[in-house]
């Protein structure tokens, strides 16, 4: 797969005539709030909107719940797929686990232990709000069943896929509860749904996701 580097708020997608396997590995220029392509978010946090400290409110075109990004806690990685390609899955609950299968051995690699989820969706009462609160099939967990250490959500054409993937490098559930205006009781249950990375295993995660996709 080609790898590069973008910015994160371009919300580029694969182009006509060429589509082919991709990587970007995208930079986050300042804090921002990406929602998910059919979330609903209360008028505060509305797209294009500017809220405390800063954070802008951006939508992106992949599903699922928030991500919040800011500079040096997030990795965000795109993974764009073409259709027809061996590793392509007509079937959505399959279509992520080799991805997911690439992120836990890169993970492990830095010393982290991850699991691929295999079943179902698992949902709880902010997985449709806050990303990391659910858990979907192909995401990576800490052994067992869990907290969610790798975030993913794709968009999907008749031409290709593209899997945007997030890991956090902290997890801040008070920000979440503030931004999308979540009761207060929120920030407890939302407190172990994220397993950070440690921020010194960011530059070695990336560059080992890189040699773990499948050639």
């Amino acid at each position: 797969m080609q790898g590069g580097a973008g910015t994160l708020f371009s919300n580029s997608e694969p182009t006509a005539p060429a589509v082919e396997r991709m990587v970007r590995v995208l930079e986050v220029a300042g804090p921002a709030l990406v929602l998910g392509s059919t979330q609903i978010a209360p008028p505060a946090a509305a797209a294009g909107s500017v809220v405390a400290g800063g954070v802008e409110v951006v939508r992106r075109r992949s599903g699922g719940g928030a991500v919040l990004l800011r500079p040096g806690e997030t990795v965000w990685v795109d993974v764009v797929l073409p259709a027809g390609d061996p590793l392509w899955s007509d079937d959505v609950g399959l279509a992520f686990h080799w991805l997911g299968e690439a992120w836990a051995t890169a993970l492990g690699r830095v010393g982290v232990a991850g699991e691929v989820h295999r079943g179902g969706l698992v949902r709880s009462p902010w997985s449709s709000q806050v990303c990391f609160a659910g858990v979907g099939a192909g995401e990576v967990v800490v052994p067992g069943g869990g907290s969610k250490i790798v975030g993913m959500a794709s968009r999907r054409t008749r031409r290709w896929a593209l899997f945007q993937c997030a890991v956090p490098l902290r997890w801040d559930p008070a920000a979440y509860v503030s931004l999308l205006g979540l009761p207060a009781a929120a920030a407890s249950d939302l407190a172990g749904a994220a397993a950070p990375v440690p921020v010194a295993a960011a530059e070695a995660l990336v560059a080992a996701f890189l040699t773990a996709l499948p050639t």
